[in-house]
């Protein structure tokens, strides 16, 4: 049963991967807009303290859903579909990287989001 279990959390992992490069294809295509790397930190949440506390196999494949799910359904709640590429969450911390305008408008609109603690633009180190 555990072999099925990282079968399917593989299986899952390469799927949200192709996803992501085809999503990000689509929107570089489909848009001249230039896009920038945001960080996404979420407030404090019970549920994730919850499933963190729980150190074995099956605990951490049960968080990276959960936050994956979270983090979809509250990208997909406030941006409009294919205006954005979300790149990974983010388990050590309750949040998640994600591709969208530089023109500062997606950004805002998700720092006013229900649940969203802070959004902060990638800087780049030299």
């Amino acid at each position: 049963m555990g072999v099925n279990i990282r079968a399917k959390a593989q299986a899952s992992k390469h799927y949200t991967r192709k996803a992501a490069a085809a999503a990000s294809a689509k929107m570089e295509s489909s848009s001249s807009v230039p896009t920038e790397l945001y960080f996404v930190f979420m407030n404090y949440d019970p549920q994730y303290d919850r499933l963190r506390a729980d150190r074995t196999k099956r605990g951490a494949h049960e968080l990276d859903v959960y936050l994956s799910r979270k983090h979809d359904a509250l990208l997909s709640r406030t941006l409009e579909l294919g205006t954005y590429t979300k790149t990974c969450s983010l388990v050590i911390v309750d949040g998640f990287k994600v591709q969208i305008t530089e023109d500062q408008k997606q950004a805002n609109v998700l720092r006013s989001a229900e649940g969203v603690r802070l959004v902060e633009k990638n800087q780049e180190l030299a």
